[in-house]
Parts: structure tokens; C-alpha cells; sequence
């Protein structure tokens, strides 16, 4: 099959790259001239482990190429998807949709055959009829159809996700969709992965329920870590017991500083948008989302207690501000909240990050970067674990508390034991939903 995918942000390029590792003709369109050029130069604008290897294969095979011309890459293609950013609109929580849009009418009109129009980018439920209504005003005499595919693409794992995912999602209005749909994915069908196919408002629906379920389900967590710390439990413990049981599960019950990213903060805040609109509130949603804030301010508390109440010409060292390990990710990332926080109450911040420079440099001015978590450490009063990347998952804890001037860490993401961190010289250590301990008063 011929497929168009129209953006190569991170959903439009993963995708696109395992479309064509399917087998397929795939032409990725961007109109930015400078990512085209860079992507033809083999070159991934994202960090996503393996996706360079698997570009370079698929462009060496004749599979895939990129282009700004979005009228020649619909030429001929048998499903146009719109993978194309929805971000929070500015002042109301709702998905901005003028990308998808746009690229709608475009499509209509730069195509001449039949074609099924596939929105890959998260959207509120309706828009696909939107998207039918749009391209029929811009090309009245086009024979197509319109289908729904949402992405269940984790940063840092994606291109397993897509190759063996726990589900396809395919919403549809006609047979014939259906069909050029399961061609799309017959690599997937052949090897038993589940295809639901569905109407387009439920496909649409889906997206946002899994989304908003799995953000409770770490608020949920993060609350109950709260409770643990005024109770003596340990978080840990708890989320074993619980997740042991099979209706729960225990994934996305790992309690640390409240979620980040490009779907769970946007999603939910679009579901509970939605839920106004229709006239029937998404309560639990809606707590959801204001929790979360409450989780991040809360970690500043914890450091601000094991900096003495202050941090005024405080050194701290920062492992990880990506929202998650495997990413270059900061969006809406729980350091996007603490570092400035400390920053602005007048702290020396240090930043490593093995993959949060390109996008961090901007998004916190005033932090200074380094590349070794050692040379962080120097002379800190405070060592603070904010992303579990792998490279803070083995640290020399002693070495480390050697370096510093008060040797303190705040663990936030439960990497370490109040009696590791004890053993290695540490006089303070606290992490999230477990005892720590603190020096004497």
C-alpha cells in the first residue's frame, strides 16, 4: 500500500517508520523545510530508542522517504493519516484542532482518488465527523471516507508498542474503510493482535477513557503515598499488595512527583472540557487533574524541609527533568514545577539529564547543566532525583555523599532505601510515600 502520513512529530514519524518496516510505500510530509532536510540527512528530530536504526533501514529499502509536498505524497496513497499536534487551547482546556483542520482541507485537495482519511492525532469525540464535513466542503466531487486510529504509543517504548501492541483501535463509518484499514494493519492481524473496530465516536472515546484511567490510577497512588507517610505504611508494599490482584494490575502504581507529558495532562484536561460541554462533568477526571498539581507542589515542601526551610544560596543537584526516562520530553514535566520553584526562592540549581538539554536549556533559564551526576553533586546541599533514568539507577551512593557539602537527597522516585542512602554517609534522605530520616534537631 501507498500511505501518506501527514507530520512527523513523534506519533507521525514512529508511526510512519513502522508502517513502512510493515512493508508499505510511506511518504512522512512536514512543512517544516528545516525537519524534512534533516530527516533526509538521516536524522531523527526526537529521542526515541531504536527509531534511528529503523529509519535507516526502511529509507535504505525504498519504503520510506519525506517530503514537503503534501500533494504528491497523497497522490496515489490509499489511506492519508493526520498525525498533526493537538495542543491544549490557551484559556479553555480544550484540544486546539485547527492542525487537523488545515490538514484536512489540504488533503481534499491535493487528492483525486478514492481515499480513507485517518486522524492518528488525538481528538475530541466528533471530530472525525468534523474532519467528513470539512473535506467535503473543500472537494465536493471526492470519493472517500474517514476513519479513527488513535495511538497507545508510550515515550521511551514506542516502537514496541506499535509493532506489538495490546490493541488496534479502527473506527469507521463503511465496509470499505474497514477494509483498506485491516490491509494497513494485516501485518498485525496475521500475528493474532487485537483489531477492534468500532464507530468513529467510540474509537475517538477509547483514546480519552484509557488515558484519563491510567492518570488516575497514578493519582491515585501519589494520594495514598501521602497517607502511607502520615501512617508509617510503605508505599511500595502497598502497591505490590494491591497490584497483585488481578481486577488492578500494577502498572502505573509506581508513586513519585505526579504525572507529566504530552498525553496524560492535555487528555484529561480535554475529557474534562468535553464532559462541560455535553453538560455532564467528568468529576473524577477533573480531580484527577487538580491532584496531580497538588503532588508536585507537595515535593517542594519535601525539599524545602530537608533544606532547612530554605533554599537561599542552597546548592542543589538535580538527576532527570524529563517527565519519564528513554525521552527527550518536557512537557508538562513535574520539573517544569520544582526547579523553577526552587530557582526563584534563590537556589543554585545543577541539572543532569542524559537526554533534557536541547529541550530544558529553554524551558528552565537560570539552572546550570552538567553531564555527570558526580560533578552535580560537588559541594550540593541537596542531591534530588527527579527522572529514574537507568544512569541514577546504580550511583555510587558513598561517593556521592562525599562530594556534597550537606549530604541530603531527595529521592522522588523511590530508587534508593532510607538504609542504603544511611549507609553511604547521607544524614538526611526522604522519598515519596516511605519513612525517611532527618538529622537531629
Amino acid at each position: 500500500m501507498k500511505i501518506a502520513m501527514i507530520g512527523t512529530g513523534y506519533v507521525g514519524l514512529v508511526s510512519g517508520v513502522c508502517f513502512s518496516d510493515f512493508g508499505h510505500d510511506v511518504v512522512c510530509v512536514d512543512k517544516d523545510p528545516n525537519k524534512i532536510a534533516m530527516l533526509e540527512r538521516g536524522e531523527v528530530p526526537i529521542f526515541e530508542p531504536g527509531l534511528d536504526r529503523l529509519m535507516e533501514k526502511n529509507v535504505e529499502a525504498g519504503r520510506l522517504s519525506f517530503t514537503g509536498d503534501l500533494k504528491a505524497a497523497v497522490n496515489g496513497a490509499e489511506a492519508v493519516f493526520i498525525a498533526v499536534g493537538t495542543p491544549t487551547r490557551r484559556g479553555d482546556g480544550h484540544a486546539d484542532l485547527s492542525y487537523v483542520m488545515a490538514a484536512a482541507e489540504e488533503i481534499a485537495q491535493a487528492a483525486s482518488d478514492y481515499v480513507v482519511i485517518v486522524t492518528k492525532s488525538t481528538v475530541p469525540v466528533g471530530t472525525n465527523r468534523r474532519v467528513k464535513q470539512t473535506v467535503k466542503k473543500a472537494n465536493p466531487a471526492l470519493d472517500f471516507d474517514v476513519a479513527s486510529n488513535p495511538e497507545f504509543l508510550r515515550e521511551g517504548a514506542a516502537i514496541d508498542d506499535f509493532m506489538k501492541p495490546d490493541r488496534i483501535v479502527v473506527g469507521v463509518q463503511s465496509d470499505r474503510a474497514a477494509e483498506v484499514m485491516a490491509e494497513v494493519y494485516r501485518p498485525l492481524y496475521l500475528r493474532d493482535f487485537p483489531i477492534l473496530t468500532t464507530d468513529l465516536e467510540s474509537a475517538e472515546m477509547i483514546k480519552y477513557a484509557a488515558n484519563a484511567f491510567l492518570a488516575t490510577k497514578i493519582t491515585f497512588i501519589n494520594e495514598i503515598a501521602a497517607l502511607c507517610e502520615r501512617t508509617g505504611a510503605d508505599v511500595k508494599k502497598v502497591s505490590h499488595g494491591i497490584g497483585l490482584d488481578g481486577r488492578i494490575g500494577n502498572k502505573f502504581l509506581h508513586a513519585g512527583p505526579g504525572y507529566g507529558g504530552s498525553c496524560f495532562p492535555k487528555d484529561t484536561r480535554a475529557l474534562a472540557r468535553i464532559g462541560q460541554e455535553h453538560g455532564l462533568p467528568m468529576q473524577i477526571t477533573e480531580k484527577v487533574i487538580s491532584v496531580n498539581e497538588e503532588m508536585k507542589r507537595r515535593m517542594i515542601d519535601k525539599l524545602l524541609d530537608l533544606c532547612s526551610g530554605s533554599f537561599n544560596g542552597k546548592t542543589v543537584a538535580v538527576l532527570g527533568v524529563t517527565f519519564k526516562p528513554n525521552t527527550d520530553d518536557m512537557r508538562d514535566a513535574p520539573s517544569l514545577t520544582i526547579v523553577p520553584a526552587m530557582v526563584g526562592a534563590g537556589a543554585k540549581v545543577r541539572v543532569c539529564d542524559p537526554q533534557g538539554h536541547h529541550e530544558g536549556e529553554a524551558l528552565l533559564p537560570g539552572v546550570h547543566w552538567v553531564d555527570d551526576p558526580y560533578k552535580a553533586a560537588q559541594k550540593a546541599d541537596l542531591l534530588v532525583i527527579l527522572t529514574e533514568w537507568n544512569e541514577f539507577r546504580a550511583l555510587d551512593l558513598k561517593r556521592l555523599a562525599k562530594r556534597m557539602q550537606t549530604p541530603r537527597m531527595a529521592d522522588l522516585r523511590n530508587i534508593y532505601s532510607p538504609k542504603d542512602a544511611k549507609r553511604a554517609g547521607f544524614e538526611a534522605y526522604d522519598s515519596v510515600g516511605r519513612a525517611g530520616f532527618f538529622p537531629e534537631a
